[in-house]
């Protein structure tokens, strides 16, 4: 099994295909839209793998995480969901806001990914509930995701761009963002990125 690929990115082929060369050898690899932002060809690129073995293909799909692969591979288990569309659901939605989505019974979030109905994403989230909602810490996590779209929602609020905002925000420390729980707390530190 192809568990990882590290090589130069060769081509892209929208809307998510790429050709990484990896000692000589291109590998076609499907990939989410969003493992290639910011990504040239011809510079270095690594990427988890799962390989899907058919009768007549193997095809390597290719993500930028391990929590994308791993999500991809719990997404192939729901009846009806293949490779193909798996992979389009994370190109459409993040990690953050597919768990959220799952943990909080709402099939109405993948209303946005092309090719899911309302019966698949309903088997998305009954398939995946007891799985995504039991992860240790994910309950933390989904509230600091909560609390840092209302702090995005205030920098915009006070004239900043979303992408700003989002900067500001990515931008707090690890150690910071434990701390400041409150959107307050998280507000006045986003802020301080713009000092």
């Amino acid at each position: 099994m192809i568990a990882s690929l590290r090589g130069t990115l060769l081509s892209f082929h929208p809307p998510d295909t790429c050709v990484v060369e990896v000692a000589g050898v291109g590998f076609r690899v499907f990939v989410p839209t969003s493992v290639l932002d910011g990504v040239q060809t011809g510079h270095g690129l690594f990427l988890h793998t799962h390989l899907v073995v058919r009768e007549d293909a193997l095809t390597l799909f290719g993500f930028a995480t391990e929590e994308q692969r791993t999500l991809f591979e719990l997404l192939l288990t729901v009846q009806g969901v293949g490779p193909k569309l798996a992979l389009a659901v994370l190109s459409a939605l993040s990690p953050d806001v597919l768990r959220r989505a799952v943990v909080n019974e709402q099939p109405e979030v993948f209303n946005r990914v092309r090719g899911v109905g309302k019966k698949t994403a309903e088997k998305i989230v009954f398939a995946l509930k007891d799985r995504l909602g039991g992860e240790p810490g994910l309950a933390a996590v989904l509230a600091a995701a909560d609390v840092d779209a209302e702090v995005i929602a205030a920098l915009t609020a006070l004239g900043y761009s979303v992408v700003e905002a989002q900067a500001a925000v990515q931008a707090i420390p690890k150690e910071a963002a434990a701390e400041a729980r409150t959107l307050e707390d998280r507000l006045r530190r986003a802020l301080a990125y713009f000092a």
